[in-house]
């Protein structure tokens, strides 16, 4: 039987299944490869919710080889993956723009504690106010991408809907609460998409999708917002561009934005301190 927060367009649906992925992560990151969580039961005690609804959050991170079950055993933390930075050192990598109009549709907007979590990524006090966003990112209005976003609430006082629905955030974040981005630091996964996830993107449940999450930082070095999102792996690739020998004089990067990043955002970005690391072709 499913959760009837789970039905698609439920208030709050987004959020539960947000707040009891973040609970998982939390014990995830405080153990050691090998260690068990508790089990569904004592999770589903703990945070107050259903069987399927904290069933979904578990399937997804064990999909995305964050967690291993154990038949007759219960969960364990997942080994730790091998990762590799695919950068060329010294070298901006030319961006070209996606193509597309791109808009949003709001699924969840509230002023919520930060969490254990997300207040060390933010460097914030777990009861610390940040804006959390949930928003559909549409391409010509078809569904791409689901991002939700933490903010740190002391930076956008007054932050509107209108202002996520509409234009470019950080475009919005530099003109109308001073908040200058500078740097973004983003790791990408592949993973599939659960029933909640595929029905606001209109796929069929488990299709393959690809995790971006992104810390970025202000011209100061201060965090501003954590962003993870899930983007249609049907629609979306990354090609890498790599320099293996000596540079030529390169043009300077045509205006476009990171994987992951919807046109437009970092577009005001300091040229000296930008380096791009990918290209994306929706």
């Amino acid at each position: 039987m499913v959760d009837a927060d789970e039905k698609r367009g439920a208030p709050g649906a987004v959020l539960k299944r947000e707040r009891v992925r973040e609970h998982i992560l939390e014990l995830i990151e405080a153990r050691r490869p090998g260690d068990p969580i508790p089990s569904e039961r004592t999770l589903c005690a703990h945070l107050g919710v259903s069987r399927p609804t904290l069933r979904t959050a578990v399937d997804e991170l064990v999909t995305a080889g964050l967690l291993v079950r154990e038949h007759g055993r219960g969960m364990f933390v997942a080994p730790e993956k091998i990762t590799q930075e695919l950068v060329s050192p010294g070298h901006a990598l030319a961006v070209t723009r996606a193509a597309g109009a791109w808009s949003s549709r709001l699924l969840e907007f509230t002023t919520m504690p930060a969490g254990a979590r997300v207040g060390r990524k933010l460097r914030l006090s777990p009861a610390a106010d940040i804006v959390y966003v949930a928003r559909l990112r549409l391409v010509d209005g078809a569904p791409m991408a689901i991002e939700h976003l933490h903010i740190r609430a002391d930076l956008v006082p007054g932050l509107s809907s209108q202002e996520l629905e509409s234009g470019d955030l950080y475009e919005h974040l530099r003109e109308h609460h001073a908040v200058h981005v500078r740097e973004a630091v983003q790791a990408i996964e592949p993973t599939v998409v659960t029933r909640a996830e595929a029905e606001l993107l209109g796929v069929p449940e488990l299709s393959p999708a690809l995790l971006f999450e992104r810390l970025t930082s202000d011209a100061d070095g201060r965090p501003v917002e954590y962003v993870h999102s899930l983007y249609r792996g049907d629609r979306y690739r990354i090609v890498s561009r790599l320099t293996l020998g000596p540079a030529a004089n390169l043009p300077d990067p045509l205006p476009g934005h990171h994987p992951g990043i919807p046109p437009g955002d970092f577009a005001h970005r300091d040229p000296v301190a930008s380096s791009t690391r990918g290209d994306v072709q929706a």
